[in-house]
């Protein structure tokens, strides 16, 4: 890729996020509620996923030969409707239904609900299993496809997590790319305190995988790594550890005390929004 070319791809990398950090963000004033830190957080990875990496039809997201996307974490699903919506998977015009009755956006994804929405991932530490039963099904089809699964540092602590983990490596599940989001934040408190992950390069590593560790709100970072992933020559399963700020972009959400859930105000969606488009550089 020439320079150039890659100038244009991050400009239009850091477009798509900055649209899905605003798709959040305008869900979670519907409701007025939301987990729009982690939407915030990981919303670049989610751009360099749908729009660099995946390949999908979104006028058909059944298409047998896609590449699978599998959100592990249910309550991420406001972040995950975003990229769905910006995708073109999900109509725009639903965003203004979010949570609410008869919706196709229910506050936890379900696969039975939402296009796009590849499983249900309520019950954390399962997303990464059910990725490999995917993917050793879609090596019996001969299937090119990959199965890219987004879990989060708190799923390390799932005994359920390192069996899958396992069992990839064990079966060369070379079409598995797991996308970890590092925020140190789960339901309890920080993840590194509830239950030290570190040194989680080398713990991925001695699994057998081939693992990389990046800033998750660096786009050009997150390109190189997903296409180091996709590309990796070995049998190896592949996995990117990605370090992410939670609220990035809103500035007032960076700088507020981390929690599993930040709350906003009623008054301050509007300035999280304005704060959005104020800092918006591409």
């Amino acid at each position: 890729m020439t320079a150039i070319s890659s100038q244009m791809t991050s400009t239009t990398l850091a477009q798509r996020a900055h649209n899905i950090r605003r798709h959040a963000l305008r869900m979670g004033q519907v409701q007025g509620q939301g987990y729009v830190g982690q939407a915030l957080g990981a919303a670049d990875l989610l751009a360099v996923s749908y729009f660099h990496a995946l390949n999908y039809r979104p006028e058909d997201p059944e298409w047998e030969q896609r590449d699978r996307f599998y959100l592990s974490i249910g309550h991420y699903a406001i972040a995950l409707y975003a990229a769905l919506i910006e995708a073109e998977i999900i109509p725009l015009d639903e965003l203004e239904t979010y949570g609410s009755d008869d919706s196709r956006l229910p506050m936890s994804g379900m696969a039975a609900y939402t296009p796009g929405m590849e499983i249900t991932g309520g019950s954390l530490g399962h997303g990464l299993g059910i990725a490999v039963g995917a993917c050793l099904g879609l090596k019996r089809k001969q299937s090119a496809s990959f199965v890219y699964n987004l879990l989060s540092d708190g799923e390390l602590n799932e005994g359920s997590t390192w069996e899958a983990v396992m069992s990839a490596s064990h079966w060369k599940l070379d079409n598995l790319i797991a996308i970890v989001d590092v925020n140190n934040q789960q339901a309890d408190g920080h993840s590194s305190e509830i239950l030290a992950f570190e040194p989680i390069v080398d713990r991925w590593q001695a699994f057998g995988w081939f693992t990389q560790r990046v800033d998750g709100n660096d786009l050009p970072a997150l390109v190189a790594a997903f296409d180091a992933a996709r590309n990796h020559p070995g049998t190896q399963p592949r996995v990117i550890i990605c370090d992410t700020k939670m609220g990035k972009g809103v500035p007032f959400l960076e700088t507020r005390e981390k929690t599993h859930f930040i709350r906003v105000d009623e008054h301050e969606w509007d300035v999280a929004l304005s704060n959005l488009d104020e800092g918006k550089t591409l």
